[in-house]
């Protein structure tokens, strides 16, 4: 995606004043989101070891962000890409029952990033991750959790536009939950970003389910690790995937806006199932793989809800670099600049 730059954007916070309505977003949403799913707070790493298969590999191309630890003879340790393994052996090793969760803070660097309106190099997101019943498995259940991180989502739209009565709601009453194979029926001779903001646009709030599969076309919507969500086994709907993006259209760039991936995670079959489809079955003797084939992690949901981009969305910016503090090419600056937008 290559920069967007509005015409006659107008910013509706001051530097100043944006730095506070960021705060109280982040403060309510958190607080919120653990009511509404269940989760308490826990502390996560920054970096986990190299070779254990608990780092998240996200499409499976990005490069990690890697150091080596000199009381460790130089072993390397990586920067987390997300914490989506982490959290469900935290769970295990808790003992959190079925219905209840947790929930952290993660800040990651991906040094792969395309930078733009919405990518950056830091990555801040609400890593959430909730024990649940074999029978849970289901599309309804993953359904019912949406429905209910959009619930808090809207009820803070709602609060910026009590403290700012000048940043008007824009997210429909519903989100209208959709299937990638639907979504390449409907949109034919379109790329996936393109029948996402068509979609976005028609509906407001979509939720696109099926992400890691193969469509009707031969290719998956987007691409998903094998060892994380489920996005191969059948569903009521009668197409694959537990799993799905929550994504919302942006009427100041004019296109989707992702907030969110999450889903059921894998169990012991579909995770067999998923390392071979994507040929890279050597992964299940690894630490992480090897302790869910054996059933010492229980059955969950998770996903991540990016920070930035939640405060970026409700406050109605044109670029990430205004909600948070990066590093951006200095033409990428020079052009913000000159349109009025400000990054920190």
């Amino acid at each position: 995606m290559a920069l967007i730059i509005p015409k006659k954007y107008h910013r509706k916070l001051l530097p100043e004043t944006t730095e506070v309505a960021i705060k109280m977003i982040k403060d309510e949403f958190q607080r919120r989101l653990a009511k509404e799913l269940n989760l308490r707070r826990v502390t996560a790493p920054l970096f986990v070891l190299e070779g254990t298969g608990i780092n998240d590999d996200l499409n499976g191309v990005e490069r990690p962000v890697k150091f080596p630890i000199k009381t460790l003879g130089d072993r390397k340790a990586e920067v987390v890409h997300s914490l989506a393994k982490w959290k469900r052996m935290k769970l295990g090793s808790y003992g959190i029952a079925p219905g209840f969760g947790l929930y952290t803070d993660m800040n990651a660097i991906r040094a792969d990033e395309e930078l733009d309106n919405l990518h950056s190099l830091y990555v801040d997101q609400w890593d959430w991750e909730k024990t649940i019943e074999e029978n849970d498995r289901n599309l309804k259940f993953l359904k019912k959790t949406v429905e209910k991180i959009y619930k808090v989502v809207k009820e803070c739209e709602q609060l910026v536009y009590e403290t700012f009565p000048h940043i008007t709601p824009r997210l429909p009453e519903k989100v209208t939950f959709i299937h990638a194979e639907e979504l390449l029926k409907k949109y034919p001779g379109m790329s996936v970003v393109e029948r996402e903001t068509a979609a976005a646009k028609e509906f407001g709030a979509i939720f696109v389910i099926g992400i890691g599969a193969k469509l009707s076309d031969g290719e998956p919507h987007d691409g998903r690790a094998p060892d994380y969500d489920d996005w191969s086994t059948p569903n009521e709907e009668g197409f694959v995937g537990l799993n799905g993006d929550l994504i919302f259209y942006d009427n100041i760039l004019d296109r989707s806006f992702e907030l969110s991936s999450m889903g059921i995670r894998v169990s012991p079959e579909s995770l067999l199932v998923q390392l071979k489809i994507k040929d890279c079955e050597d992964r299940a003797e690894l630490p992480f793989h090897q302790s869910l084939l054996k059933g010492e992690l229980p059955y969950s949901i998770g996903g991540g809800i990016g920070q930035s981009r939640l405060c970026m969305f409700l406050l109605q910016k044109a670029h990430i670099g205004e909600v948070q503090a990066s590093i951006w090419p200095k033409e990428q600056t020079e052009q913000c600049k000159e349109a009025g937008i400000d990054l920190l």
